[in-house]
């Protein structure tokens, strides 16, 4: 046996000991999952491999879905950070819990009731790593570690060329591994920049070189519907609206499109790298076998369709988003699987809380979504409310929306005469057809329009909330 044999052997023994150690520990004290939570911010879903885009490099992220449930229909209730970051840790819709712009924090009750505290509570130890993303002050006391940063952050934060933020992230994520307790299971919530654009610099989306590099030579398809006729067809309100801003120098001519997509790709493309060093950390410290991994964004955006940039609306581009859930706990017969079934951001509250053997709070409003890993029936959700109201009247334009199967109703509110889209998304998946003022649909917007206002007044109802709408009433209507 020569040397380069003999140290590689006793590595892998090492590594091997190292598992068995990690496992036996914990199993010995605690014999619950441990859960990693990660988030990207702006990733639509249609931005991964998995999701059947051949241009984006995933592979990591398409691995963990194929070992593990990929829901394909998964929406955010509020498409903007801040909004939509407080309902996945509070489990509930924005007109509940009341924080709709960037500088109002976490209340202590609310604290209290987010996930992260209901775990730490119940034993778990916690950590944060990355953008929190809600309010001027964060909780930092609430998590056993604290890695996470206010605002934005910068994608170099010690300057160009690096090292990159989702790669420090991934140092960061390494350490905590390694260093959390072995008799007691652990909760990580990490949350990327990535993919979000650098607001401040001109160049728009900031990857690293290596990451930029995979997309070189490349042709990125032209986004659909993003055409004169698209944009002509919103009034002038919309036309002007942050979202048009933010279209002229990211999409406005084929150079800028194809730069943009690209780097917002390489931004993708260094979670999916973050990913790969996760699993392999996690084998190395013998945690795999144990470790709930769920991978999720706040909202998707636009990369040109309709002519717009930037989320706050309730089209496809902006609502859907990527949701992966690997339990290496399930049996092989509950993986690979590819989920219908609509799911929502309010939804991870109750899950996590679920995986972990704790009861969700009074007036959570997401469903745990646990029992569909274990392969089991779920009911289903055939509608779901979504509502944006940045306090800027001008400069994104209010919106509510009622999402079913087949139709999506939107209405944007600033105006005494409201601005409406009506959507079949059966035929119209793109959304470039607007029926709201067709006569043959009138029944349809009319039904839609009684359910938004249903949804809306809802949250003003005092006692226990229950969705004013249900699937029932849905295929009733003839709107499912």
């Amino acid at each position: 046996m020569n040397r380069r044999t003999f140290v590689a052997m006793s590595a892998a023994a090492a590594v091997a000991a190292a598992k068995d150690t990690a496992a036996q520990t914990q199993e010995k004290h605690d014999k619950r999952p441990n859960i990693i939570l990660l988030l990207g911010d702006d990733h639509r879903a249609s931005a991964l491999g998995c999701m059947g885009n051949s241009m984006v490099k995933t592979s990591h992220l398409d691995k963990l879905a194929r070992n593990g449930v990929l829901f394909e229909n998964h929406f955010c209730t509020t498409p903007i950070c801040c909004i939509s970051r407080a309902s996945i840790m509070l489990g509930q819709y924005a007109s509940t819990h009341d924080i709709l712009n960037f500088d109002k924090p976490l209340s202590a009750e609310q604290v209290d009731r987010s996930y992260f505290s209901l775990l730490r509570k119940a034993g778990y130890h916690t950590g944060f790593i990355g953008k929190f993303g809600v309010g001027k002050t964060m909780p930092e006391k609430s998590f056993d570690v604290w890695n996470g940063f206010g605002g934005q952050g910068h994608y170099f934060p010690q300057g160009e060329p690096g090292p990159h933020l989702t790669d420090i992230m991934a140092d960061q994520t390494d350490d905590f591994l390694k260093s959390a307790p072995k008799d007691k299971p652990f909760c990580l919530s990490v949350s990327y920049k990535a993919p979000h654009e650098q607001d401040e610099d001109p160049r728009v989306y900031l990857p690293s070189k290596e990451t930029r590099a995979l997309y070189d030579g490349m042709h990125m398809p032209p986004p659909y519907g993003a055409g004169s006729q698209d944009i002509n067809r919103f009034p002038l309100e919309i036309q002007r609206s942050e979202n048009r801003r933010r279209w002229a120098p990211r999409f406005s001519t084929p150079a800028l499109y194809q730069e943009s997509v690209k780097g917002y790709y390489a931004l993708v493309s260094g979670i999916d790298k973050a990913m790969g060093r996760l699993r392999t950390t996690l084998a190395q410290q013998g945690l795999a076998e144990n470790t709930i991994i769920l991978y999720s964004a706040d909202h998707g955006c636009y990369n040109g369709e309709h002519g717009f940039s930037g989320k706050w609306y309730a089209h496809e581009e902006s609502i859907r988003i990527p949701l992966i859930v690997f339990d290496p706990r399930q049996p092989a017969t509950a993986r690979g699987k590819r989920k219908k079934n609509k799911t929502l951001n309010i939804d991870l509250h109750p899950t996590v809380l679920d995986f972990a053997g704790v009861q969700a709070p009074e007036n959570t409003q997401g469903h745990s979504f646990a029992a569909e890993i274990r392969n089991q029936q779920a009911a289903p959700r055939e509608i779901f409310f979504i509502e944006h109201h940045f306090p800027f009247k001008g400069f994104i334009p209010s919106s509510d929306a009622i999402r079913t199967s087949r139709w999506k109703y939107i209405r944007y509110t600033d105006n005494a005469a409201p601005f409406e889209e009506l959507y079949d998304l059966q035929l119209d998946r793109h959304e470039t057809k607007n029926l709201a003022k067709s006569p043959q649909h009138a029944k349809h917007l009319k039904t839609l329009q009684g359910y938004c206002t249903k949804w809306k007044e809802s949250f003003a109802q005092k006692g226990a909330w229950s969705e004013p709408v249900t699937a029932a009433d849905a295929k009733r209507d003839g709107v499912a």
